[in-house]
């Protein structure tokens, strides 16, 4: 694995409402405090931007997360420490990225149950999804795959969001 000064891609993958981007935004100002180059690439912002024209498909799902992989891709091994925060929820596509980077992917299982995540419900898709305004919601009535050999599970249900961010540190500085 490649050092954080190197370069490389914290990959934060779980449930809608998991607290990724929460996350995400924690870590990143933990390694600023400690002099590294970030980037944050947050799956939300990303759809507005480069991947604006893909649905929510398993297909568009997929093509979603490779072009996120390999803007990170570019950024690590360019020595930036990339966190991105991203539902991702299909395993084979995550391997596919995790491939690309060679040595400098860290993936984090942002591992927060369905029914706490359902509590959340930061964006409302829960509700929409039980009133009969959205279907295929991830990890509801569409599938998601949690990695099987993740570097780092952070369950944030059972942490405050500091506590998320010391184990996430000491994860990555203990691989």
């Amino acid at each position: 694995m490649a050092e954080l000064s190197e370069g490389l891609t914290v990959w934060l993958t779980g449930l809608p409402s998991a607290g990724k981007t929460t996350l995400a935004r924690g870590l990143e100002k933990r390694l600023l405090a400690d002099g590294h180059r970030v980037e944050v690439l947050d799956g939300d912002v990303v759809r507005t931007h480069l991947t604006k024209g893909l649905g929510f498909s398993r297909e568009d799902r997929e093509e979603n997360v490779r072009r996120i992989g390999f803007v990170a891709h570019l950024l690590a091994r360019n020595g930036v420490v990339v966190v991105a925060s991203v539902i991702s929820p299909y395993r084979a596509v995550r391997d596919e990225v995790r491939e690309l980077h060679a040595g400098r992917f860290f993936e984090v299982h942002v591992a927060t149950p369905v029914e706490v995540c359902a509590r959340r419900d930061v964006k409302g898709l829960y509700a929409k999804q039980r009133a009969g305004e959205l279907t295929g919601l991830t990890g509801v009535d569409d599938p998601y795959e949690p990695p099987l050999r993740p570097e780092a599970v952070i369950p944030t249900q059972d942490q405050t969001l500091e506590e998320s961010v010391e184990t996430l540190w000491q994860a990555l500085h203990s691989s």
